[in-house]
């Protein structure tokens, strides 16, 4: 069984996240980046088939140079080979760009299961993953916490919560899903992983390699554009009206009318 898990590098979640001076990005000046903490439940997930299973893991992401971190994490906590896309034309670009070169990219080998994570926590477009699935022509299944599998028949069993209900889908793979918390708990890597890690293969492409139209992807290609990012408003402090029932009434009523101007 072959597995294919797709990664994003994110800022920190701890990071103090500003816009840039143009308004059209984020400033990532002194930010420090981790593997999406979504895509990790995928990550662990195809681990956990691997040792049950005869199977093998890739791991594969775009971005700049310094998403080899990223792979490189995934490669110690025991994934067995990783493919970096990296070309300074798929800058700019949208969710369905993204989705189109990893599309490509999947569609050179088969791969029997494809995790996402169910979204980016620096974007939350949460769309990425579905359309490879639509672009691949396969089935697949949002947002799972559960997945068992079934490969003498070669399908498997997925659920994910819906409201006041677990969603049960019996679907034939080879098929996409998308994970979210509560599928499983990610493991640290070890120390002889990080070591195996260095050796371990990791193949960068281009466009070009992959056979991409540079006009389809990037920010010529993107189909969806930012305007604007702005940072959230900054709260005043809230009034406290300690006086009695009555009075408490009639001043709350003139701080929505004068004040917030609500009424």
């Amino acid at each position: 069984m072959k597995i294919a898990v797709c990664i994003k590098q994110v800022p920190a979640t701890e990071s103090k996240i500003k816009p840039s001076s143009d308004g059209k990005e984020i400033d990532r000046t002194g930010l420090s980046y981790v593997v999406n903490p979504y895509d990790e439940f995928g990550v662990e997930e195809a681990l956990r088939i691997k040792e049950r299973l005869e199977s093998s893991v890739t791991v594969v992401t775009m971005g700049t140079e310094r998403a080899e971190e990223a792979l490189r994490t995934c490669l110690a906590l025991g994934a067995d080979q990783a493919i970096h896309i990296k070309d300074d034309l798929l800058r700019g670009g949208d969710a369905y760009g993204v989705a189109l070169v990893l599309t490509t990219a999947l569609m050179k080998e088969h791969y029997d299961i494809i995790f996402f994570g169910k979204q980016a926590v620096d974007d939350d477009s949460g769309a990425v993953g579905i359309h490879v699935a639509e672009l691949m022509g396969l089935p697949h299944v949002a947002v799972i916490n559960k997945l068992d599998l079934k490969p003498e028949e070669g399908r498997a069993l997925a659920s994910r919560q819906i409201e006041g209900a677990t969603e049960m889908v019996n679907i034939k793979l080879p098929a996409v899903f998308t994970c979210q918390k509560g599928l499983n708990e990610p493991r640290y890597a070890s120390l002889p992983g990080i070591m195996k890690a260095k050796q371990k293969p990791l193949t960068t492409l281009t466009l070009a390699d992959l056979g991409v139209d540079k006009d389809a992807v990037g920010a010529k290609g993107a189909k969806l554009v930012v305007d604007c990012i702005k940072a959230p408003r900054v709260r005043s402090t809230g009034n406290i009206i300690d006086k009695n029932p009555s009075e408490s009434v009639e001043e709350l009523v003139r701080l929505l009318r004068d004040e917030a101007k609500v009424l």
